[in-house]
């Protein structure tokens, strides 16, 4: 048997102003403080369309590759919840703004392996309330803040065979959203939300069987997780002669379990019907290219590139363009260091920069550190000023002062006497100290242990406190544990 999964993506667009009215979307405000007639849905008020938002939409649309239509409709769909002020959501169905599209999807980034989703269609439409069950004791409590903020769904055909390819296909989703920077994506505010329809057939048919669709689902994690135990759990049910049932299912996290929720709603359930208040979306050919223009170049067309142009092996180009900001930052670093090394450049934007920034919880670009600043960093290594060690010292000497900038490496490296030394006759005297204070372990290496020419090599650094020349202790160190006298 083989899974068959599609999912339905929304995504929450990054725009001043709600769909239909001037309301802020403004996360964490305090509840139902961001609410007016229109997307209250009051007697009298009327909506009035957000050109921003059509615009995001049709970017993200174009982003994967989807056909815009120029012509799209507004319907209500028709339900009662109680975080649904209206009782009815406006959206689009027969005629969305987008369709067709595609995407190819790498495993991972060194991965060579790659697998393809049809996009089916990409339309707008507004954002529920939100029902709130562990505010209150007893009772659910309802903030209408978000109803009314305008979303795009993205919404894939049957393609997903795996969590594993759901996985991958989440992560590239979310990668091309910030690229083309149409929202923040963060899973945690709402920002980006997942539902995954999911059936079972036997390999290699064809057929579609009866699907259920999984809900709350936080986290990309969460998703791989909860198709993971619904995907073990229809096997089970068809291993037993029993049926599948066609219903919505809701993910609970902490038992690692699904639940029901209620039978699964069709089309025809929603009573859709083109909303009276809307005329229809028209979008002009001019328009759609202007905006097509605009896109930037997206994470697999500058991985590609980065290979090409700078040389970078598939893991290090996958990390470094998977996010547009920290690709940036890379390729400025490398401009600023005309004629360096292109890789050296990449692990220490991969090493020790990333290291900085995850230990203080920062991104890259918030480090306060600048690209030429760290371009000026890699040329005194580079040029043997000061040794890798202490060019770690003077990039934590920079983030730390928020002196980031050009000039500030030579200024640190100036004031803390951090220059690196590759004077023989200093490098010399600090082997034959480290050499006296451990004869024990001069004999071991000269019977065979070769493994303490690291030790020895830490020592030497310590005493000249990280300053010496790594090349010429690890060249006058190698003679004298052989016994001769350097040169």
């Amino acid at each position: 048997m083989e899974a068959v999964i599609g999912l339905e993506i929304h995504v929450q667009l990054r725009t001043r102003e709600k769909l239909f009215c001037a309301d802020v979307p403004e996360f964490g405000a305090d509840p139902n403080t961001r609410v007016c007639p229109v997307c209250l849905g009051l007697p009298g008020a009327l909506p009035v369309l957000n050109r921003e938002a059509v615009e995001l939409a049709m970017r993200a649309a174009l982003g994967f590759g989807c056909t815009i239509h120029r012509r799209s409709v507004f319907e209500r769909k028709n339900y009662f919840y109680p975080d649904l002020p209206k009782g009815y959501q406006i959206s689009q169905f027969e005629e969305p703004l987008a369709t067709d599209g595609l995407l190819e999807v790498r495993m991972g980034d060194d991965s060579p392996e790659t697998f393809r989703v049809r996009i089916r269609r990409m339309h707008l439409e507004e954002d529920a309330g939100k029902s709130i069950h562990d505010r209150v004791p007893d009772r659910t409590a309802v903030d209408l803040n978000r109803t009314g903020t305008p979303l795009v769904e993205m919404v894939s055909e049957p393609d997903l065979r795996s969590p594993a390819q759901v996985r991958a296909y989440l992560d590239q989703v979310k990668r091309i959203l910030e690229y083309l920077d149409v929202s923040d994506c963060n899973m945690e505010e709402g920002s980006l939300r997942v539902d995954a329809n999911v059936s079972i057939r036997p390999r290699g048919s064809g057929e579609l069987r009866t699907k259920t669709e999984l809900k709350n689902l936080n986290s990309f994690s969460g998703v791989e997780r909860a198709l993971e135990v619904e995907i073990a759990r229809q096997m089970a049910l068809v291993a037993a002669g029993d049926r599948v049932r066609h219903e919505t299912l809701l993910w609970d996290e902490r038992r690692q379990t699904v639940r029901p929720m209620r039978s699964k709603e069709d089309s025809q359930d929603y009573r859709y019907f083109p909303d009276p208040d809307l005329p229809p979306v028209l979008v002009s050919a001019a328009w759609i290219e202007e905006v097509r223009h605009s896109l930037p170049e997206l994470p697999e067309a500058r991985r590609t590139r980065f290979m090409e142009v700078y040389g970078l092996p598939a893991y290090d180009a996958g990390v470094l363009t998977a996010r547009r900001p920290l690709a940036d930052f890379y390729e400025a670093v490398v401009q600023a260091h005309a004629g360096g090394d292109a890789k050296e450049a990449a692990n220490w934007v991969m090493g020790p920069v990333l290291a900085l920034a995850n230990t203080s919880g920062e991104e890259v670009e918030s480090l306060g550190l600048e690209p030429e600043g760290l371009a000026e960093l890699l040329t005194l290594v580079s040029d043997g000023r000061v040794n890798r060690r202490a060019g770690r010292t003077i990039l934590e000497r920079m983030v730390a002062s928020g002196s980031g900038g050009a000039g500030a490496a030579e200024a640190i490296m100036e004031a803390e006497g951090l220059s690196q030394i590759s004077d023989g006759g200093r490098i010399q005297g600090w082997v034959e100290e480290v050499l006296a204070a451990h004869p024990d372990e001069v004999t071991r290496f000269r019977g065979g242990e070769r493994r303490l020419q690291g030790f020895f090599m830490g020592e030497v650094m310590k005493r000249s406190r990280g300053k010496a020349d790594p090349g010429e202790v690890a060249r006058i160190l190698g003679i004298r544990l052989k016994g001769d006298a350097p040169s």
